[in-house]
């Protein structure tokens, strides 16, 4: 019989991590490649701890959108970011929680002794998602590319068709699910009705995560996780920080937003949902014992961690599932934990999962508990914001969440966080951490 969750003894070090500003796709960033971008993480945080490349001894990075012309992204970004040709890499993809996943087979790898030092995280460049052609005019600019002769290629000008430019975002394709048909957001309606959310509470919610991330940012939270991108890779202004979070964010002015994913009665819109982003964000990953013997201090530890399966339909109350799993496979209770990060896909899918925990209907008859997960204090959840306002990069989203909490957790000398996030197709994944 399989355990609810994987615990690690000892348990996995997180001994430094450093990510890029986080931007709106087609924005700041939107010229610099996954592959750049992650190159930019890796090498601010190995100078973190004064390591260079020859420290490494494998790479592993979450990337979900996949770069045209860098099929082993993590290979790629590792030799380009300095790490010796000797040393290994490779890429994973599970979905948004990518850069949890990369977290998760470092320690399987350094338990079974192919590696000591691991950078995990992950990169994506959402702008630069490509466009997909149909079928028909593939094959007529193929064959155009093909042609040598002039009369060749005058004849095929005449079976040019107006549809031949009418490509289609493969971004839009990844964001909906084949298995149920659904987008992500069509997903938030559905919990929006199973949870009766309202539209006000949902932009309530979406407001104060801009408040929280704009307070943290004011506060110099953000400073030491984030790197400085010089001007002369924006091609601007030097970016040191995440431009999502809005200043003059209200509810009066969400409520003037329509409905992005069901028209007619819907709730979701894009200002209580997260944006498409790029970014990236890595971790330098050790056992415990080696970073003792280093006489390393990290920056806290991953003790265990579950993943969880579900309805396609209602992927957003993944947390819930993996959270359930954490806690019958490690003996603790919600209240154990001082800070929670939930990745806000969108304001109805963490306040579902919000009502789902503490509903004692939803308790015993779907996960099947005699008592309810619990309630989940706003005092606890996303301290300092959220990917409504700091932005949902997929393949980095995860890493950043292991990051922010472990920080989080320093700021304000606290000792354990639960980090989760939905996963679409039907996923989630949670993992409790400890401070140094």
């Amino acid at each position: 019989m399989p355990m609810p969750c994987t615990k690690l003894d000892p348990p996995l070090a997180i001994v430094a991590g450093k990510r890029t500003p986080f931007v709106k796709a087609f924005g700041a960033l939107s010229h610099i490649a996954a592959d750049q971008l992650g190159v930019l993480a890796i090498r601010e945080t190995l100078k973190e701890i004064g390591m260079n490349g020859d420290d490494i001894d494998e790479v592993v990075i979450g990337n979900v959108c996949g770069q045209a012309d860098a099929a082993n992204v993590a290979r790629v970004i590792a030799l380009r970011a300095g790490i010796p040709q000797s040393k290994i890499a490779h890429t994973v993809n599970r979905n948004c929680a990518s850069g949890m996943e990369s977290v998760f087979q470092a320690a399987q790898i350094i338990r079974e002794g192919r590696a000591d030092v691991i950078i995990a995280g992950g990169a994506e460049s959402m702008s630069q998602v490509p466009f997909i052609y149909n079928d028909e005019a593939k094959q007529w600019f193929m064959q155009l590319q093909k042609a040598k002769k002039m009369s060749q290629k005058l004849s095929l000008m005449t079976q040019l068709r107006p549809s031949f430019f009418k490509p289609i975002p493969q971004l839009q394709l990844g964001l909906t699910d084949p298995t149920c048909g659904l987008s992500m957001g069509e997903t938030a309606e559905v919990l929006s009705d199973d949870f009766d959310i309202s539209r006000k509470l949902q932009d309530a919610f979406a407001v104060e995560s801009h408040r929280r991330a704009l307070k943290a940012q004011e506060d110099g939270f953000f400073n030491e996780e984030i790197l400085l991108i010089s001007g002369d890779i924006t091609g601007s202004a030097p970016l040191h920080e995440d431009l999502g979070p809005r200043k003059k964010q209200s509810v009066e002015n969400l409520s003037k937003l329509r409905p992005f994913f069901r028209r007619k009665g819907g709730t979701v819109t894009v200002g209580n949902s997260c944006p498409v982003t790029d970014g990236a964000a890595t971790l330098v990953v050790m056992s415990a014992d080696l970073a003792e013997k280093r006489g390393l201090k990290p920056l806290g530890f991953l003790n265990a961690y579950s993943i969880a399966g579900l309805d396609p339909k209602r992927m957003g109350l993944g947390p819930v599932f993996a959270i359930d799993k954490l806690l019958r496979g490690t003996g603790k209770e919600l209240s154990d934990f001082e800070l929670v990060e939930i990745n806000e896909a969108f304001a109805a899918q963490v306040l579902a999962c919000q009502a789902a925990m503490k509903s004692e209907d939803f308790n015993k008859t779907v996960l099947k508990r005699d008592e309810p997960i619990g309630e989940l204090s706003w005092n606890k959840l996303n301290v300092n914001g959220g990917a409504i306002a700091l932005g949902h990069p997929v393949g980095a989203t995860g890493a950043r969440l292991i990051l922010t909490n472990l920080r989080a957790l320093k700021q304000q000398d606290l000792s354990h966080g639960l980090v989760s996030l939905c996963v679409g197709g039907g996923q989630g994944v949670a993992l409790w951490l400890e401070r140094a």
